[in-house]
């Protein structure tokens, strides 16, 4: 299977990635977007100092500048490429992937991605050809620090009146940079903070449920305001309230969404298509204009632009901010969902709660080799409710809705259904696993 994927480049190092390739990847970068300057930074995997030797090699052998951020998370990654005006930005992180894989997220200027769709492809075609000649003069290699100025960034959002207490599950990864210049501001009880690209605690993918259990555990036992696990770059982000439960991200969404529009009520706010009715019902009742998304941070990020949303969330965790230049700031996230329990005075626990009033199967995946005929009956079937197909096909009911849609990156049909009651849920949920799965 390709390295280059639908949304990045990703690999195992290094039989499939390696310096090698990624000098081919830097060369084919320059020459397919005609950059001059790129800032790159990179996470804490052993192997992604030989990944930016390489890459930086193939990026000024191009004749374009490499700017070294050295160690960052992705957020911070796309606020240099904003804030420093760069022609372009590449991450070198595999993400939540495990210690031996590793890779490149790509931007243009503007921290605008590159994906599958819109240069992966075009760049995958030149890094296997190299069909082009290297530039007369060479580019330059610099470094620079953006850690103080993406600190003062996410310092002027915080109104917290005091020091709530925080545990924040690392995995081993980059979440230590992307809060460092706020940890002053709360009380945290950090976990598994030592950078460690061999993750050997766990995972770092809150999407996994069961790498959370050490952090809910954590936040019961030292009676915290709430808890925040990162992923290995730390674009995501899972949040758990202070009773030591998981909140389910899209509902985070519409935390974060009262703290926006607590002081800018009429702006435009994005939710992906999985998420609770109660998510679109919140930004409405506080007086947003909520937008309907697909799903995937490229898709989302340009309908981000294309609406003027100040603020979009994704089932996955990934929480995208229009000051961020329309990219992930999970320090943002974070800082949001303090504001909002200082403002509000009250516990987390005590804000998700009215927010939980359906009843969602979650997503779930069924391997399918062929889609098109399973799409067919379902939209047969459901073709009576309120249908779009945004992102797959979607019905909606009066009492229940229901989304699926193909992965973009596996042969896998994926399927999410909500309803007013848990035996309506129960009952939608195992009638369209009938279709899908036979």
């Amino acid at each position: 299977m390709s390295i280059f994927k639908a949304y990045d480049i990703r690999g195992v190092f290094p039989t499939e990635i390696n310096a090698a390739v990624a000098e081919k990847i830097g060369r084919a970068y320059i020459k397919f977007t005609g950059a001059k300057k790129v800032v790159i930074g990179r996470d804490m995997r052993p192997h992604s100092q030989d990944m930016f030797d390489g890459l930086s090699k193939g990026i000024m052998m191009q004749g374009a500048d490499v700017i070294d951020l050295g160690l960052c998370s992705t957020p911070m990654s796309y606020f240099a490429n904003g804030t420093l005006k760069a022609d372009g930005s590449i991450m070198i992180t595999a993400s939540h992937n495990p210690g031996e894989w590793n890779g490149c997220k790509l931007c243009i200027a503007n921290a605008v991605p590159i994906s599958g769709a819109t240069g992966i492809k075009d760049i995958e075609k030149l890094a296997e050809s190299l069909d082009f000649e290297a530039a007369a003069v060479p580019g330059k290699l610099t470094a620079y620090d953006i850690a103080p100025e993406y600190g003062e960034f996410l310092k002027k959002h915080l109104k917290v009146d005091r020091k709530l207490k925080v545990v924040c599950d690392f995995a081993n990864a980059m979440g230590s940079y992307e809060i460092a210049a706020i940890r002053e501001y709360f009380d945290i009880i950090p976990m598994y903070e030592e950078l460690d690209g061999t993750f050997p605690n766990h995972e770092a993918n809150p999407l996994k449920l069961d790498t959370l259990d050490d952090i809910c555990a954590k936040v019961k036992e030292v009676g915290a305001d709430f808890g925040a696990a990162f992923d290995g770059d730390a674009d995501r982000c899972g949040f758990i309230d202070n009773e030591g439960k998981i909140i389910p991200m899209d509902l985070f969404t519409a935390l974060v969404a009262q703290d926006i529009l607590s002081e800018n009520k009429g702006a435009t706010i994005l939710y992906d298509l999985r998420s609770s009715k109660a998510v679109k019902e919140c930004i409405e009742e506080n007086g947003g204009k909520a937008v309907m998304s697909r799903v995937g941070h490229a898709f989302i990020k340009n309908q981000m632009r294309e609406n003027d949303a100040v603020f979009a969330g994704e089932l996955s965790g990934h929480y995208y901010f229009k000051e961020n230049f329309t990219a992930e700031s999970q320090g943002l996230a974070f800082i949001m969902l303090a504001n909002l329990i200082c403002k509000s005075n009250k516990k987390v626990s005590e804000l998700v709660k009215p927010l939980q009033k359906y009843y969602s199967s979650g997503e779930i995946n069924s391997k399918a080799a062929d889609v098109a005929p399973i799409l067919a009956k379902i939209k047969s079937k459901y073709a009576s409710g309120n249908t779009y197909e945004l992102d797959g096909f979607s019905s909606e009911y009066p009492t229940w809705h229901f989304n699926v849609r193909s992965s973009n990156t596996e042969p896998l049909l994926r399927l999410i259904v909500e309803a007013d009651t848990e035996a309506e849920m129960t009952f939608k949920r195992d009638e369209l696993l009938k279709i899908i799965r036979g």
